[in-house]
């Protein structure tokens, strides 16, 4: 690891890897200074140095102001947050980040992204993060990985994953006249000869239709279309293909499968 024997270098490896776990191991009977302090020290930092940099990470993680506190009185965000500035404190070259939105609501798991992005462009740390939840891999990471039962399926970067496609994805609004917008555009389209699917079982698609771009012609196509029969136009773009798609289109769908997302 980072041209390091794990046999005979384990101190040394300390010393550049940072690792968050997923399940909860925090002691709850000491603060949070206490324990990132004491995590600091297991990785090789002088005692001064540790508290400094305790000091420091823990306000990047938004604990400053509870640092004193017992860990077993912290919410299950606050306890990520702890878990995530131990494996931070020595400014390693590496992190390891398992499931670290694991028990969030979504305005946790928000914030937690957000310092995972920050790892890697504020401190030039390199991040790999494992996760069930592919869509927010999609917003953190360049470069994905799929593991089904340690069996690699696809390694790409998160662009080639989640590229442009032609299909042109078609939202629009409900009237009193067309009840249903949604079919009214799918008749009129058929009856023009343009094939139109129901996008509303693909990640992220909602109540939209699907079609395939001809060029040019297919989009003042919809418009005229859509202004015929009076609706709005909520959207109309290229779909993005998602990572869960690489699960789905498989046979083995029904499998666990891992994926896992180096943030940089």
């Amino acid at each position: 690891m980072l041209g390091l024997d794990v046999a005979t270098k384990g101190a040394a490896i300390r010393e550049r890897v940072g690792y968050m776990p997923e399940h909860d191991c925090l002691p709850p009977d000491v603060s949070a200074t206490e324990f990132v302090v004491h995590m600091a020290r297991m990785s090789g930092l002088p005692p001064t140095a540790a508290r400094e940099r305790t000091a420091d990470t823990l306000r990047h993680v938004g604990l400053y102001e509870e640092r004193y506190r017992p860990i077993g009185g912290y919410s299950t965000g606050m306890k990520q947050r702890v878990k995530l500035a131990q494996a931070l404190v020595h400014d390693p070259q590496l992190v390891f980040l398992d499931e670290p939105t694991n028990g969030l609501d979504p305005v946790g798991r928000d914030e937690m992204l957000g310092l995972i992005r920050r790892i890697h462009t504020d401190f030039g740390i390199s991040v790999l993060v494992t996760s069930h939840l592919l869509g927010e891999l999609e917003r953190t990471c360049d470069h994905v990985v799929v593991v089904d039962g340690g069996k690699l399926l696809r390694s790409s970067s998160t662009t080639d994953f989640t590229q442009t496609t032609t299909t042109l994805a078609i939202e629009v609004t409900d009237t009193d006249e067309h009840p249903d917008g949604t079919r009214a555009v799918r008749d009129a389209l058929h009856a023009r000869g343009v094939s139109v699917e129901d996008g509303s079982g693909l990640p992220g698609a909602g109540h939209i239709l699907l079609l395939t771009a001809q060029g040019e012609e297919t989009y003042d196509l919809v418009r005229d279309v859509i202004a015929d029969l009076g609706l709005g136009l909520v959207r109309m773009e290229q779909r993005r293909h998602h990572i869960s798609e690489v699960f789905t289109s498989s046979d083995e769908h029904e499998q666990r499968k891992e994926a896992v997302g180096h943030g940089g």
